[in-house]
């Protein structure tokens, strides 16, 4: 197997301020298709966002991540226990997990050994959903604007992998009997700070900052503020999810 490549320590304390949190909808129809509620896996965590949401609905969440420095910035709750694991060599008992979620990160797996893993530690009928976000919506100027960012601006630092997120994870193998589900947003309120913030994120963005030791964010800031207008004014942000259920 390959190494685990961790494009996302060094921006762990900025993942975790500016990643939007994923729609209580969404969990709620997850968990609704679930026939027990005894232990979801959510697997490349991250900062532990949909783990907290499933100990909602699940008795137990096993949250695992590759990056440590990912781990350590994760939100604490009595009901997820969090390991630095590798997708693909989850340390779970056969047919234990009712629910696999993977927000934002299948993406990143080596797919045949994570989806062995994923059928064996399912219970019979569980359910896995996987889903990612792209560009974030404001209004039709400003999105023109984030759109030439991510292709062009920091287009040529994105990794190959992350190309599978604008083709809408229609292009990934998903060896299961696929679920069509609604359409979910995300949607959150966000400052102009809080949205270049956002951006700033991005593996592509962290990658140009260290390859041009300059920060394409401000110029960024200059292109959207006009039509942003006061920059501590609060406007609708979304971001569409692509999703993929099956069982």
């Amino acid at each position: 197997m390959a190494a685990f490549n961790d494009n996302f320590s060094k921006q762990a304390s900025i993942y975790a301020q500016y990643r939007p949190s994923y729609p209580h909808e969404l969990f709620d129809y997850l968990q609704s298709l679930c026939p027990e509620h005894e232990m979801a896996w959510d697997c490349g965590t991250g900062n532990g966002q949909s783990a907290v949401h499933l100990a909602e609905f699940f008795k137990k969440v096993y949250a695992s991540d590759p990056s440590e420095a990912q781990i350590e910035n994760a939100f604490p709750h009595d009901q997820v226990v969090y390991r630095v694991e590798k997708a693909e060599e989850p340390s779970l008992t056969n047919q234990s997990v009712d629910l696999i979620t993977v927000a934002q990160a299948i993406h990143w797996f080596e797919f045949d050994q994570f989806y062995e893993s994923a059928k064996r530690v399912l219970k019979k009928n569980g359910i896995i959903a996987v889903w990612a976000y792209g560009i974030p919506s404001v209004n039709p100027e400003i999105d023109s604007i984030t759109k030439h960012f991510h292709d062009a601006v920091v287009g040529p630092f994105w990794q190959d992998q992350n190309r599978l997120i604008t083709q809408g994870y229609a292009s990934i193998p998903f060896p299961f009997r696929e679920i069509e589900p609604p359409l979910f947003y995300i949607r959150k309120r966000l400052s102009l700070s809080d949205f270049l913030g956002h951006l700033r994120s991005w593996s592509a963005t962290q990658r140009f900052i260290d390859q041009e030791l300059t920060n394409p964010i401000e110029e960024l800031q200059l292109q959207i503020a006009p039509f942003w207008g006061n920059p501590n004014e609060i406007k609708n942000v979304s971001w569409e999810l692509a999703l993929r259920v099956g069982k």
